[in-house]
């Protein structure tokens, strides 16, 4: 084909921008989403981006998704991400607006999160009126959890916690949310769209995109409800399960307009931002009092440690990270220690997120951590590209893998399971590490691990040989061969 005869041509569909490039969840494949064949999800992430796109929001948007299948939301959207407990969607996007007024918030549940546990969360929501736009996956299943019926499961549908079908009897009647929230005197925009056929399709793309251009408008509360297919749970090729959405999934929930006062609605100006987090402890009258005295900590005024603890499950990962906190917490400081459940877990590791600061914390999440303690080399390679320039990696293996190697990072790498078999228990290695840890940022002292070790390991086996772990850790942080820069 001649030059002249491709320049006659036009994209004119392509990947969206709202999208990341590469879809890092899984280690192969990441061109491709964790969706099913024929799943309604695939549809709606693209229509949601595509609207995102044409708006030109995408750096102003953040995405709140809970449990389910929506969960992976954070790794598709290449926008702001917050996730939710199952059923908090409507309270978390709540407080992302609120906070932050000049963003975007969209929020993204499916039927067995949003109308069953989120049910109290989504009406107050919408009789609050708030400024969010709340993208609602009805499927009529629960798909992740294995098929159980859900609170918008059809009457006589089989579903696993239903072998005979649903009866009203027993299980009530379908939950017809969109109709019970167009009750409320607060919402905006209220519509059900299907994804039964391609007219149904191009009719949910442009009521998603209105919903979106609602907020933009500041509007107030726009919900679209979404009749989608899950061939897997509905056990049917996704051809039959797009015909089940438009031949029986409508005929309990008619498609339609349920509340439209966007031409009557006046634009609401959006409340101030909220005060910066520095100054909340001034405005509730709250200050952090002085540290003991002698403290090697006192007058770090700028201290902010975020520490990421990685590793096997049955290594002491979580404990370590305890550890450390209780430490902290000892010594005065701000702590946080979040350990890391979901996919993480369902993957073999075990991770957790410790904080130290002087000041109040943010957040409990470490995402980008001043040390990294890997405890094996999954976990070394999973988190080691998020450790910033000038901090640490504690790596539990005979020598530091070559192509993890990092500019500006240091790193301490030894065999901290047989040094602690060594010892005489090869489960001290993570005693051992911590002991590295203490010697590196040297901003606590002996007597609040110990109190810290007193109060997490109640049997007393364990004292003297955790007092030897952390003193070998120490040595060999302090030996200056094992550490490469």
């Amino acid at each position: 084909m001649s030059s002249e005869m491709v320049a006659e041509y036009e994209v004119t569909h392509s990947k969206a921008k709202s999208f990341y490039n590469r879809y890092e969840r899984k280690a192969e494949l990441q061109h491709q989403t964790h969706f099913c064949p024929g799943c309604g999800h695939g549809q709606v992430h693209k229509m949601l981006a595509k609207a995102i796109d044409e708006l030109g929001i995408q750096n102003r948007t953040i995405m709140v998704g809970p449990v389910g299948c929506s969960v992976f939301t954070y790794n598709y959207f290449d926008v702001g991400n917050v996730s939710a407990a199952h059923g908090r969607a409507p309270a978390v996007a709540t407080g992302v607006k609120r906070s932050r007024p000049e963003s975007i918030v969209i929020e993204y549940q499916g039927d067995g999160d949003l109308a069953a546990i989120g049910s109290a969360e989504i009406l107050h929501a919408a009789n609050r009126g708030e400024h969010i736009t709340v993208i609602f996956i009805n499927n009529a299943i629960y798909s992740m959890t294995g098929g159980q019926a859900a609170p918008t499961t059809l009457l006589e549908q089989k579903t696993v916690t239903t072998p005979n079908g649903r009866s009203a009897a027993s299980e009530g009647y379908p939950l017809h949310v969109s109709e019970l929230l167009a009750t409320l005197q607060a919402p905006v925009y209220i519509e059900r769209v299907g994804l039964g056929d391609t007219k149904q399709i191009v009719q949910a793309q442009r009521a998603i995109k209105r919903a979106v251009e609602n907020q933009v408008k500041g509007l107030g509360f726009s919900l679209i409800e979404v009749l989608s297919p899950c061939p897997t749970l509905f056990k049917m090729s996704p051809v039959e399960a797009q015909r089940w959405v438009r031949e029986v999934m409508e005929k309990t929930f008619p498609l339609g307009v349920f509340r439209d006062h966007t031409k009557e609605t006046e634009p609401r100006a959006l409340p101030e931002a909220g005060p910066a987090l520095d100054q909340i402890p001034q405005i509730l009258g709250v200050r952090n009092e002085d540290l003991p005295e002698g403290n090697p900590i006192a007058g770090i005024e700028e201290l902010n440690l975020g520490v990421r603890v990685a590793g096997f499950g049955g290594q002491g990962v979580l404990l370590l990270g305890e550890v450390l906190a209780e430490a902290g917490l000892d010594a005065g400081l701000e702590v946080s220690w979040l350990p890391s459940y979901g996919p993480e877990m369902r993957s073999g590791t075990s991770n957790c997120h410790v904080r130290l600061s002087r000041r109040v914390i943010d957040s409990p999440m470490v995402t980008s951590p001043n040390l990294l303690v890997a405890m094996n080399e999954p976990s070394l390679r999973k988190f080691v590209q998020t450790v910033p320039a000038g901090g640490w990696i504690i790596y539990n293996g005979d020598e530091f893998p070559a192509d993890c190697a990092r500019e500006n990072v240091r790193v301490l790498a030894r065999p901290f399971t047989e040094i602690a078999n060594e010892l005489g228990n090869p489960r001290a290695g993570n005693m051992i590490m911590l002991g590295a840890l203490l010697e590196i940022i040297g901003v606590l002292r002996d007597v609040n691990i110990d109190a810290a070790l007193k109060r997490l390991v109640k049997n007393p086996r364990f004292t003297e040989l955790n007092k030897r772990a952390l003193a070998r850790g120490r040595e060999l942080a302090k030996d200056s061969r094992a550490v490469i820069n």
